[in-house]
This record gives structure tokens, sequence and C-alpha cells, in this order.
């Protein structure tokens, strides 16, 4: 028999929405450690069901449920001092394939939107996966 007193607060039993995903997104933004913080205010983040056709066939995965998350943009290493004007660096976050990673792995479900927030992010500066997993730990 279950306790409702050892249920996570807010918790309805239905599965989190995308503005549930967004604000565990921003609460992981906000731990971020303060010397990447300038480089990423302009970071959109974005929440969504499922990547596109159109993306998954780019990217060369064949299941939807594959992708958890995107970085699309032009990492800081490829950039030049001079360069303005573009659009924003976007992370998008995609809700059904991080809640079925969720229900596989059993960790918490902000933990696992923070780490999949800081891989992409760590695309967006150009790092290594050796790199992310160290800024994944700092933050």
């Amino acid at each position: 028999m279950s306790d409702k007193n050892n249920l996570p607060a807010g918790w309805t039993g239905a599965a989190p929405d995308a503005d549930a995903l967004f604000a565990m997104a921003e609460a992981a933004l906000a731990a971020m450690p303060d010397m990447f913080k300038p480089h990423i205010r302009n970071l959109v983040i974005t929440i969504e069901e499922f990547a596109s056709d159109e993306i998954l066939a780019s990217l060369d995965i064949e299941h939807p449920y594959d992708l958890t998350g995107l970085y699309e943009g032009r990492p800081l290493t490829e950039r030049s001092i001079g360069e303005s004007g573009g659009m924003p660096d976007r992370v998008t976050l995609y809700r059904i394939p991080i809640l079925v990673e969720w229900i596989e792995r059993g960790e918490r479900l902000d933990w696992l939107v923070r780490h999949v927030l800081i891989h992409e992010i760590g695309h967006h500066f150009g790092f290594s996966d050796d790199d992310m997993h160290a800024l994944e730990d700092m933050a």
C-alpha cells in the first residue's frame, strides 16, 4: 500500500506536462556554474512531444523515442568575434522520450531533464562527452 505522504510535491498521478519539464529545465539552468551563465543567457529552451520526422532523418535516427534532446545552433568554438544577427541557439527537450527513459531508468525526472539539458548545452560550448560529464558534475 502506498503512502501519499511519500509522493513528490505536486504529484497528481499524471505524466508531467511540457510546463513541468520546462520548469525543471529552468531550475537546471539556474544551477549552472556562474562562469557559464553569460554564455547561455540567450539560449532558447523549448519542449516538444517528439522530434519531427525531418529532424530524425537528418540525424539518421530511426525511432522517435531515441532522441531526448537536440541542440540547434553554432557552437561557440566555431564562431568569430564579429558574428552577430543570427537566430538564437536553441535546445529542444522531447517530452515523451524523456518520460519513457525516466520510467525505464527509474531515476528522478528532474535529474534526467538536467542531464539531457546539460548534454545539449555542452554542444553549444563545443564540449566533448568527457567535458559534458565534468560540466554536469559542476552543476
